[in-house]
């Protein structure tokens, strides 16, 4: 069973639809205490962080977030709620993955990076079982993770970034599966079969 973390800042529908489309059907919890009763759970975001940040403390996400101990995938600004720090609002995250989010040095190139783009895997993971050298996927934003230990693919767009990280047992992409058509199929498959 899947949960789908409901902040009141994210995109939730195209979430639920895309895991939908693979045949699950999950579900919206909006109570931190109905958290561990997933299998694993989704955090998506939309917006700004600084804004985000402060409702997961209000609303009591921060410390189910971090006493969950099964598959949690942060996605965008979700993804970026569970590094260390964000530039975006100068705001200490969730501190589950390592990692700094900075604004990306796009120079000549349009800011925000908005479209398609390739992404790198690096080294082997479950995660990023199935992805192929030239694939592509749907990214929205202007902060990115740097590239650390924790990066499972990068991306390049002005400067290198991480498209997906993970640590222990959780992960994040900074692109949107759910937009991503066959490639996001792939990915979020890969999520559904993750054993940590």
């Amino acid at each position: 069973m899947i949960a789908i973390i409901n902040t009141g800042c994210a995109n939730i529908n195209s979430v639920r639809f895309a895991f939908e489309r693979l045949g699950v059907t999950p579900e919206i919890i909006s109570t931190p205490s109905q958290l561990d009763k997933f299998d694993r759970a989704i955090l998506p975001g939309v917006g700004h962080a600084n804004v985000a940040m402060k409702r997961l403390v209000e609303q009591g996400w921060k410390e189910a977030i971090s006493q969950y101990d099964k598959p949690l995938m942060g996605i965008c600004l979700g993804m970026q709620l569970l590094c260390d720090y964000s530039e975006e609002g100068n705001i200490d995250g969730l501190g589950m993955i390592n990692g700094q989010i900075k604004q990306l040095q796009t120079g000549a190139l349009t800011s925000p990076h908005m479209g398609w783009n390739t992404i790198q895997t690096v080294g082997q993971h479950p995660l990023t079982k199935g992805i192929d050298a030239n694939d592509q996927v749907y990214f929205v934003h202007s902060f990115a993770h740097t590239v650390n230990e924790a990066t499972l693919a990068q991306c390049e767009y002005g400067q290198s970034f991480s498209a997906i990280v993970a640590q222990d047992n959780y992960a994040g992409m900074q692109f949107h599966p759910e937009k991503s058509a066959k490639v996001g199929a792939k990915l979020l498959n890969n999520f559904m079969q993750w054993q940590v």
